[in-house]
């Protein structure tokens, strides 16, 4: 670890050691990472890789932290974040929107509306980095990123660059080529299409308005735990066993949306993991029907 260290400090890169995740995640939870890397270009990104993989120094890449569930002990590795400093916005034509992996999804939904395109309304309010939300294909209200995501440049695990596009994206239910292959998105091209400023304006208010009224959003949360079921709505399974409200430690099966564990304070990732395996194991006693984790666990 030593040694990537004395690289990053000879590419001038921001990097802070034994970093509490807690501060880069949305659930709160976590211990610290042995080196946090805050790379500010993409060029960055790939010296931060190839210092790991020189020096045998386990890496692993996070956006926004919106779906990740880090254990007690924190992360004996590398983590690059890719967040403030990599996330700009830009328009490449009339239709087509390039993002860094560390722009909020919501700023990308902002800057669609300003320049009048539709086609990612259904992203807006989603609390994750478009890196994420490519990753794992997110998706809300009927949309998805494959909808509208074609091309994705990315670092593979030796620090080269590279590109994945259209059915090589392997884009599928909160799934996509990235669970595979190694690689760290760094960019995503957007294929929109022209629309009506007022409608588009319009639709992100009324789906904002409807997670506001569902999901707990005052809570810290990794937003909705398990995957959905073939056939089946994980949230009504969970409320059908009379699971509402069940808590272990600071973690609880949210009362207002049963899909939801969240932290009501102080929540350990042991208490999390803990609920969740009660959780399933209930629903599957009763329902016959398995439960599988949406949230990524690292240590």
């Amino acid at each position: 670890m030593n040694r990537v260290i004395e690289q990053l400090k000879a590419n001038q890169i921001e990097y802070v050691e034994n970093e509490p995740m807690v501060r880069h995640t949305t659930f709160k939870i976590g211990g610290p990472a042995r080196l946090l890397v805050m790379p500010r270009t993409a060029e960055q990104a790939a010296q931060t890789v190839k210092a790991c993989r020189a020096f045998g120094v386990r890496f692993m890449a996070v956006g926004n932290g919106s779906n990740l569930l880090v254990a007690d002990e924190g992360i004996d590795a590398c983590v690059i974040l890719l967040g403030k400093g990599f996330d700009a916005v830009r328009l490449l034509d009339d239709t087509t929107i390039y993002a860094e992996a560390g722009a909020p999804l919501i700023k990308v939904c902002s800057f669609a509306l300003e320049h009048g395109l539709t086609g990612l309304e259904f992203a807006y309010g989603i609390p994750g980095s478009c890196g994420g939300a490519a990753f794992m294909n997110a998706g809300a209200y009927g949309g998805e990123m494959k909808d509208v995501l074609y091309r994705c440049d990315h670092i593979d695990g030796d620090g080269n660059t590279g590109c994945l596009e259209g059915e090589a994206l392997a884009l599928s239910y909160r799934h996509s080529a990235y669970y595979e292959n190694g690689c760290t998105v760094t960019g995503l091209y957007l294929k929109l299409e022209r629309g009506d400023r007022e409608a588009i304006k319009a639709k992100m208010t009324e789906l904002l308005g409807r997670r506001k009224d569902k999901q707990p959003l005052e809570y810290p949360s990794a937003g909705s735990t398990f995957k959905r079921p073939e056939g089946y709505f994980a949230g009504a399974l969970i409320e059908q066993c009379g699971l509402k409200g069940t808590a272990v430690g600071g973690a609880q099966v949210s009362e207002k949306h049963a899909g939801f564990v969240i932290n009501t304070g102080g929540a350990t990732c042991q208490d999390v993991l803990a609920l969740c395996r009660q959780v399933s194991d209930t629903v599957k006693k009763e329902t016959g029907v398995t439960l599988e984790m949406e949230i990524r666990v690292t240590s």
